[in-house]
């Protein structure tokens, strides 16, 4: 693997309301911005929000396809955009610096419209 390699991305299902419920569900994470319609909607959010951490989570998701979790050795997320209900989030990934034991890498989700959702940071140990 070199510089500039780019990673197969991960192409994940339309993002759904029950996907959200569900999630709140799973992560303890129950803010009516992510569930409650009226609620998003009185905060001027114009609907329901995905979590931040289901996205990121995509991101890992895609990490572990690409690598073994046990070389994994960091990784950093900043969240750069709000994600709806009914948009397609894919994860992209490359190489974009080494060291002599790791390989520095970034990923991003994105929507269909290119509108980047998260971007990370990984570092990978060499084998």
């Amino acid at each position: 693997m070199e510089v500039g390699y780019q990673f197969e991305p991960l192409h994940k299902e339309e993002i759904t309301h029950s996907q959200l419920v569900r999630y709140a569900g799973a992560s303890g994470d129950f803010n009516p911005i992510h569930t409650v319609v009226p609620f998003a909607e009185s905060a001027g959010l114009g609907g329901v929000i995905a979590h931040g951490m289901l996205i990121m989570g995509f991101v890992g998701q895609a990490i572990s396809q690409w690598f073994s979790t046990k070389d994994l050795v960091k990784f950093s997320t900043r969240f750069r955009a709000m994600t709806r209900p009914g948009e397609k989030i894919t994860v992209q990934g490359s190489v974009v610096d080494e060291t002599e034991d790791r390989w520095i890498c970034q990923a991003e989700a994105v929507n269909d419209a290119g509108e980047v959702k998260v971007k990370s940071f990984f570092e990978i140990k060499k084998r």
